[in-house]
């Protein structure tokens, strides 16, 4: 059975599942038009396969932020049949209501980053698409029906501002995003989500923070520790105490993000170039 729904999330993300002795199906290390994508492994829930990539590695932060290869991963994952996503990541907070620990699942994005654009449609003219809602309204309205069931501090909303990395913010810079209005700041859902979008699949993000971003508080430097001292050992504690949770808190979204419809825009998105002509149904195979 192919999986309609995958997770995108952090280091060995699929070794929270092994642990809970689901069933792998296959594992997956496809060849893309992009390179090698990182490894898919594509689990039983119980009530249908799911496939889980882990962005920055399996064994180790392998490859920071701005070096993972999205094309290949989310090429990789459309070519298995997947048409929904649900993103993992960890970014700090910007707005004072988000702690450290709870989770957020915006409804927003706002793109602070450098480089060139981030396209399957390099050179073309193509790729010009509406960026609202920027998340999937019905996959993003299953995730929020199912945390809203779970004993966890939970945030309907906020916008999500994406950085190029790896280095972590300035104050400046959390600053001006505040005026912005940003409530997140972290580095991977952007450019995942423009192009998922481009491939015409549902995304929806879960977002765990882990820290207080840049001058929300006063937090001296300290050698050797995650973040040199941005995050004090109790926000940490709460972060990874969510975490910890990951596995559980995925598997009570699966349910109700697989039953959504696909009634939303995402599956159309690219709609008025295939009627152009310019695109075939599957014109992402031959990239």
């Amino acid at each position: 059975m192919q999986p309609r729904i995958a997770v995108i999330a952090r280091v060995g993300a699929h070794r929270t599942f092994l642990e809970r002795e689901l069933t792998r199906l296959a594992v997956h290390v496809p060849d893309t038009p992009f390179g090698e994508s990182n490894p898919v492994h594509v689990f039983d829930s119980g009530s249908g396969p799911f496939a889980v990539l882990s962005r920055h590695g399996e064994e180790g932060y392998a490859v920071s932020a701005p070096f993972v290869n999205d094309k290949a991963n989310l090429w990789a994952l459309k070519n298995l049949g997947v048409e929904k996503i649900v993103s993992w990541s960890a970014p700090g907070s910007i707005d004072p209501a988000i702690s450290p620990g709870d989770l957020a699942v915006p409804d927003d994005l706002l793109e602070w980053r450098g480089g060139p654009p981030a396209t399957f449609f390099e050179g073309r003219g193509q790729g010009i698409v509406r960026a609202n809602p920027a998340f999937c309204p019905e996959l993003r309205g299953a995730v929020l029906s199912a945390l809203r069931e779970l004993p966890l501090r939970l945030h309907e909303g906020g916008v999500y501002a994406a950085t190029t990395g790896p280095r972590l913010e300035t104050a400046a810079e959390v600053r001006a995003l505040a005026r912005c209005g940003a409530s997140l700041v972290g580095m991977t859902l952007a450019p995942e989500l423009w192009l998922a979008r481009e491939l015409e699949l549902c995304y929806a993000a879960v977002c765990c923070s882990v820290n207080l971003a840049e001058g929300m508080a006063e937090r001296p430097f300290q050698k050797g520790v995650l973040f040199e001292g941005l995050a004090t050992g109790e926000e940490l504690a709460r972060a990874a105490e969510t975490e910890a949770a990951f596995a559980d808190i995925i598997l009570a979204i699966l349910p109700a993000a697989a039953a959504t419809p696909r009634e939303c825009p995402c599956p159309v998105l690219l709609e008025r170039y295939r009627r152009r002509g310019d695109l075939e149904a599957d014109w992402w195979r031959n990239l």
